[in-house]
């Protein structure tokens, strides 16, 4: 698949910052975006700065057939880098999954509007409760 001409970074860019608070325009390039969500602060006790997060990150990534996404859950440590971890609380988890599934669909309907195609990676996390697609 390749995007018509009128599909630049920026316009992309902009359809995908409608979707809520997701899109980290610093980590996309042309071709390429990251999203992520903070969903559950691991302990509230801790100064602002050193406070670590449960939650997921997406990497879409443009290919010949249509963008690729990777989902991935873990942890979003103090020095503000994702690990991929499993989440042990099943309370924690249940709700990360809520907001990527709400997350999802958004994506899901913005792709829809602008007629592109959207495809899960082989490697894609798996969750508890299937993302609706």
């Amino acid at each position: 698949m390749t995007l018509p001409a009128s599909y630049s970074k920026n316009r992309l860019l902009k359809r995908f910052s409608a979707l809520g608070p997701y899109v980290r325009e610093l980590k996309c390039q042309n071709g390429y975006f990251f999203f992520d969500c903070l969903a559950v602060c691991v302990d509230a006790k801790v100064t602002p700065e050193k406070r670590e997060f449960w939650g997921w990150w997406l990497e879409l990534e443009e290919q010949k057939q249509g963008f690729i996404y990777h989902y991935q859950i873990g942890l979003f440590d103090k020095n503000g880098e994702w690990r991929a971890m499993k989440i042990k609380k099943k309370a924690d988890l249940e709700h990360l999954e809520s907001t990527l599934q709400v997350f999802h669909k958004r994506l899901v309907d913005s792709f829809d509007v602008l007629k592109l195609t959207l495809i899960p990676s082989a490697n894609t996390v798996t969750l508890q409760t299937q993302v609706v697609a």
